[in-house]
Parts: structure tokens; sequence; C-alpha cells
């Protein structure tokens, strides 16, 4: 069984991710607006990425005999003054998520909550991978400044990302 308190950070979690999912829906739509279609591309894999991070913890309060809670989740902006500007906003959102994900593992420390800690260490270094991605897109916009001619180019990368669901039997 999982204490009250750990189900309790989990279920927030979840909710968390499910935001996370839907901005970055929200951000695929922006750049189709811009026809953008490698950045679209690139944030609708990123929404996909984050549903598999709520039902990996939502599986998992089940798996401990937890009760997954499913809250309201905040509807996420749908504009952005420019297209860095939302890849800005997605890594100042990354950031926040692995301050969460930090705090839910000094929780599971705290707790003494073993089987918890083991998955969280899978988010941490998820983390770590998510800012990376994110601050990549970011930093190769930053060097291109305002040439125009570079956004297309970056817009054609992205379109090459694709999404890998996990095995149906992965724990990762």
């Amino acid at each position: 069984m999982i204490s009250e308190i750990m189900q309790d950070a989990l279920n927030t979690q979840i909710a968390k991710e499910m935001y996370s999912s839907n901005l970055y829906l929200s951000m695929a739509g922006y750049y189709y607006t811009l026809n953008l279609n490698g950045f679209a591309n690139w944030m609708r894999v990123q929404a996909q990425e984050e549903m598999v991070h709520a039902l990996k913890l939502y599986d998992y309060l089940a798996a401990r005999g937890g009760h997954a809670k499913i809250s309201n989740i905040d509807e996420p902006p749908s504009q952005w003054a420019s297209p860095m500007a939302a890849f800005e906003a997605s890594f100042e959102h990354e950031k926040m998520v692995t301050n969460s994900i930090n705090s839910l593992a000094d929780l599971a420390i705290k707790e003494g909550d073993h089987a918890t800690s083991i998955l969280l260490q899978w988010f941490v270094t998820e983390q770590v991978e998510e800012e990376a991605n994110v601050n990549d897109v970011l930093e190769r916009l930053k060097m291109m400044g305002d040439f125009k001619g570079g956004l297309f180019m970056v817009d054609g990368e992205l379109k090459q990302r694709r999404f890998v669901p996990p095995p149906a039997n992965a724990n990762a």
C-alpha cells in the first residue's frame, strides 16, 4: 500500500503531466497556424510523451493499491509572441516539472517509500532528457536570430521526430 500523502502527491503530479500534454498540444496548434508543421509535429510528439508520463503514474498508483484521482486540468495558453517565445515557455515549463519531480523524490525518501523512490528515479532521468531536448531547439532558435531561413531549416528537422510508444508491459 502507498501512503495517503504519497498518493495525493502523485495525483497532483498526474494533473501536472496531463496539463503538460495539453500545453504541448496547444503549442502544436499555435505552430500549425504559422504553417510551421515541423514545430507542430515536435510538440504533438511531446504531448504524447507527457500523457505517457501521466499514465505511468496512474498505473503505478493502481499497482500499489492507491487511487488515481483525475482533477481539473487548467486550460493552457494558445498564443505566444513568436515561435521562439513558445519554446522559451516550454523550457520554463520543463524546469517547473523538474522541480516538481525532485520534490516528489524528496518526499518519497522522507516517507521511506523505496518503491516510489525507484519509480521517481526514472522521472528524474527523464526530466534531464526533456530539458536538454527543449533547450537544444531553443538554442538553435537563438543562434539563428532574425534569419527566417533558419526557422524553416529547423522546422524541417523537427518534422522528423516520431512518437515511439513504450511497450505495453514496460515499466519505463
